[in-house]
């Protein structure tokens, strides 16, 4: 009586070993699940970040661009205007003009010194469309990566009530997919992509 009592009284006070052993276990990879899933959220958001502010960089220099066209399609046409129909001005004066305007707009058009000319700022514009559009792939697999810690922590909790080992497996599965898809978004993000 005395042994039975003994027993009830460990099992009362969490004493089962096993089951002890067991749950350390499932907190553990919990603990690992969630510092993975901190960091898949952290370089999701950076990335998230890095692809905003890129968007913006390429918006303006496409604007810019814009404003760089207007200007000189609106000099090309005054020139073409003045070269058909020269006012009362002496011949040389609009000749002079006309080279000043030609000058101007071949400046515009390309201008290396400054790289505010078209040609450099529809390259400046490229190039930050392609570091956005890396940024999103690396953002979309983050955020992947960051579903699967999710799901896995909560299989693996689950595990701890349930006891169903098959539960505790998945979520480490879940885990081991979710640092595949970290890896995929850092060093191959155009790799395949599910978006």
């Amino acid at each position: 009586m005395k042994a039975a009592l003994s027993q009830g009284e460990n099992a009362m006070s969490g004493g089962h070993g096993a089951v002890e052993g067991s749950n350390k276990k499932i907190a553990l990879l919990i603990s690992v699940l969630a510092l993975f899933l901190a960091l898949g959220e952290t370089l999701a958001k950076s990335a998230q970040t890095d692809a905003l502010g890129a968007n913006v960089e390429a918006s303006n220099l496409w604007a810019y661009f814009q404003a760089r066209t207007i200007r000189s399609t609106v000099l090309k046409t005054a020139s073409e205007q003045l070269a058909l129909d020269p006012p009362g001005a002496a011949p040389e004066a609009v000749k002079k003009q006309l080279e000043e305007w030609s000058k101007t707009m071949a400046r515009w058009d390309s201008e290396p010194a400054t790289g505010e000319g078209r040609k450099e700022l529809a390259a400046k514009a490229k190039a930050a469309e392609v570091k956005r559009d890396l940024s999103l792939a690396r953002y979309h697999h983050y955020e992947l990566g960051s579903a699967a810690f999710q799901i896995g922590i909560v299989l693996a909790s689950a595990q701890v009530i349930t006891g169903i080992a098959a539960l505790a497996f998945a979520g480490g599965a879940l885990g081991v997919a979710g640092v595949a898809m970290l890896a995929v978004g850092l060093f191959a993000p155009h790799a395949f992509h599910l978006f």
